[in-house]
């Protein structure tokens, strides 16, 4: 896997995903701290489903992004285009609708879901602005887009010791627990090279949505992006 930057390209991506699937969602519990379930509950929270509705959930892996919908019996589809996040996942969640696709080409009509959404998947796009305008396309008028991302830490210093973190603690703990440490090593050196709050705020707007607004969780680590696709 070649060193992390905003130029990615697919198949690397998508083997290093297909390579750490079977374990992905472990590595997160305990790379985050066990962190990623408050997260995750705080992005469904900004989303906003209703049943009746139905959610996109995009670079979804496994699924477990997708599992709160489900369980509320709001129609859900699990996109993702590692194949390997997807066998994992159907695995678990048969009920769950998963479907391979591209981000930056989605396989669906115009205005198909009422709220889109992705979570720690938006830096692996080859295309992130790409991405937002497809996924403005298959959202209705009205509709919402959610981006849970990792970011910057707001303040300085915090920000220094995480970025410690990444670079130090989180390759050996991937060692221990992971099949592909390398993997782990990209995914912090991407986490580094992602445009900051304001900046994806701004990517967003340019895209289209509007009314894009930020919230940061645990100091900044992880910002949840909401913004709105106009009526018209």
């Amino acid at each position: 896997m070649s060193r992390a930057s905003l130029e990615k390209r697919p198949e690397e991506v998508q083997a290093m995903f297909d390579d750490v699937a079977a374990r992905y969602d472990v590595m997160n519990d305990v790379l985050s701290l066990g962190q990623t379930r408050r997260w995750r509950k705080i992005v469904v929270d900004a989303v906003g489903a209703k049943r009746g509705q139905r959610v996109l959930d995009l670079a979804a892996g496994t699924g477990t992004s997708s599992e709160p919908y489900a369980d509320a019996g709001i129609g859900v589809v699990a996109c993702d285009f590692s194949q390997g996040m997807l066998k994992v996942g159907k695995r678990r969640r048969p009920d769950i609708d998963f479907v391979a696709g591209d981000a930056t080409n989605l396989p669906f009509a115009d205005n198909s879901f009422d709220a889109s959404t992705i979570s720690y998947g938006l830096r692996n796009v080859t295309d992130p602005k790409q991405a937002l305008a497809e996924m403005l396309r298959v959202t209705k008028p009205g509709g919402t887009l959610v981006i849970a991302e990792f970011s910057h830490p707001a303040f300085a210093p915090f920000r220094t010791v995480y970025t410690e973190y990444l670079m130090r603690a989180l390759p050996p703990v991937a060692k221990k627990l992971s099949s592909n440490p390398t993997a782990y090593v990209y995914l912090a050196e991407s986490i580094r090279a992602w445009p900051n709050q304001d900046r994806l705020a701004a990517w967003i707007e340019e895209a289209g949505w509007e009314s894009c607004r930020y919230r940061n969780l645990s100091g900044g680590i992880v910002a949840v992006h909401r913004a709105t696709k106009p009526l018209a």
